[in-house]
């Protein structure tokens, strides 16, 4: 006897002429029962007599549907979905096929075709995509990770703010931990500073792909225009920034932010910290018991941290930094501010210098060496302006009043001023921001060879 392949509904009807051949079911109860017409009945009747139950199966099964595409036609569209819409789903794939070269073929039919040509695999059958561990770094300070968690810190008490971790991919240590606002260029600025001031500069960072972290414009020409303001300071203090793919690279960090979300928001209640400022104060004394409690040992002793060199300087470079020209009037305009500098010897070659830029430290200004006073005057008709942040008008005529004029002071790495020696001089000022949280700002443009840079 061969083997007969019944589907479901042919087993019901199956079942239905037994029953009617053994006189348990009537032919019009049967034709109820499978929703047929008599005559339907009285033919499957027929081939079940002639046939047994193979003449139940369909006649179509194993035969090639009368509606099907010939094999010319699937193989030339496999062909363009390869070419151009392998990235593509069949629902789009169908689209662009109709729409760029009037082929049509239904979504469900393109999407087995492409199952069957292993261009496309649905979501059931793709594979949960796997994150081997990766092994610890072998020095401390040779992969600081870093890394902001978004938490109410604070449960009920406060408001909900990011805590910047930093934490040793060798030892699992907490290097450092800011609590901020939210994630972003100034407060990482700020905590990378202290950072490199306690522990000094390690071999890279490995972050996600935050704006601060990364950009994605910039010019093949020029390596900084492709950086954030952050990537920027770690560029010129010549430490390398690494962005990670998925959350599951960088794990070490991830999983302390868990940690911390449990064992610190229950120290804070503890302690009844509830502002940012005491929370910052006790950052250090919690790190300190978490680094006893989980920190590991290094493989290798050697600490990876280097020192600034006599080149570099946090200040200096841990700011925000903006391109500015130099006007042909020997005015430079920066946040609605016109500075207008004294013209002189020493500068009349600076106008009209496109690579000029505009430095604003986070904190006050230090003092500079050497200096050969440049007075700068501030325009105060533009001393009102907006607040980006806060969408309200400011006005800065009132601190302008007792701050009329700011010092420009050019520093040179030579003993002589002469403007054409190969020499690079930094010119600084310094006012007064009433209309920010920081108490002072300061404004500041590099010469390299005479051009502000």
């Amino acid at each position: 006897m061969p083997l007969v392949t019944l589907s479901q509904k042919e087993l019901h009807r199956l079942e239905a002429i037994q029953k009617i051949r053994g006189r348990r079911l009537s032919v019009v109860q049967a034709a109820e029962l499978l929703h047929l017409s008599r005559s339907q009945v009285h033919r499957l009747l027929q081939a079940y007599d002639q046939d047994g139950a193979g003449g139940l199966a369909s006649k179509k099964r194993g035969r090639p549907s009368n509606r099907r595409h010939d094999e010319d036609f699937r193989n030339t569209t496999l062909d363009l979905v390869r070419d151009r819409y392998r990235d593509f789903g069949p629902t789009l794939a169908s689209e662009k096929l109709l729409e760029w070269h009037q082929i049509a073929v239904s979504t469900e039919t393109l999407r087995k075709w492409m199952t069957e040509a292993g261009i496309w695999t649905s979501r059931r059958e793709r594979k949960k995509q796997l994150h081997q561990p990766r092994g610890r770094r072998d020095c401390l300070g040779e992969l600081v990770q870093i890394d902001g968690s978004h938490h109410w810190w604070f449960e009920s008490r406060g408001p909900r703010c990011a805590l910047l971790v930093y934490i040793d991919d060798a030892t699992g240590k907490l290097l450092h931990l800011r609590f901020a606002g939210s994630e972003n260029t100034f407060d990482y600025l700020i905590a990378t500073k202290a950072y490199l001031q306690e522990w000094g500069k390690p071999i890279s960072f490995y972050s996600d792909k935050h704006g601060v972290f990364r950009t994605t414009h910039g010019s093949e020409k020029d390596r900084t225009t492709g950086l954030t303001q952050f990537g920027r300071a770690l560029y010129e203090l010549n430490i390398d920034i690494i962005c990670a793919n998925t959350p599951q690279a960088k794990g070490r960090v991830e999983r302390a932010n868990q940690t911390l979300q449990d064992r610190l928001v229950k120290e804070l209640r503890l302690r009844g910290i509830s502002t940012i400022e005491a929370v910052n104060a006790f950052a250090a004394e919690f790190a300190a018991d978490f680094n006893a409690r989980f920190g590991k040992e290094p493989r290798n002793p050697k600490d990876m941290h280097r020192t600034l060199a006599e080149h570099e300087n946090l200040d200096s470079a841990m700011c925000r930094k903006e391109f500015r020209t130099l006007s042909q009037a020997l005015t430079l305009r920066y946040d609605k501010v016109l500075f207008i500098l004294d013209p002189s010897v020493f500068v009349s070659a600076w106008p009209g210098r496109r690579s000029s830029s505009a430095t604003i430290p986070m904190a006050a200004s230090r003092s500079w060496r050497a200096a050969r006073p440049y007075p700068i005057e501030l325009l105060t008709s533009c001393a009102r302006f907006t607040d980006r942040r806060s969408s309200r008008t400011n006005a800065w005529t009132k601190p302008l009043q007792w701050w009329p004029r700011c010092r420009l002071a050019a520093t040179s790495s030579a003993a002589s001023m002469d403007p054409a020696a190969p020499a690079r001089q930094t010119i600084c000022s310094a006012f007064p921001m009433a209309a920010r949280a920081m108490a002072t700002r300061s404004v500041a443009a590099s010469l390299v060879d005479g051009r502000i840079s």
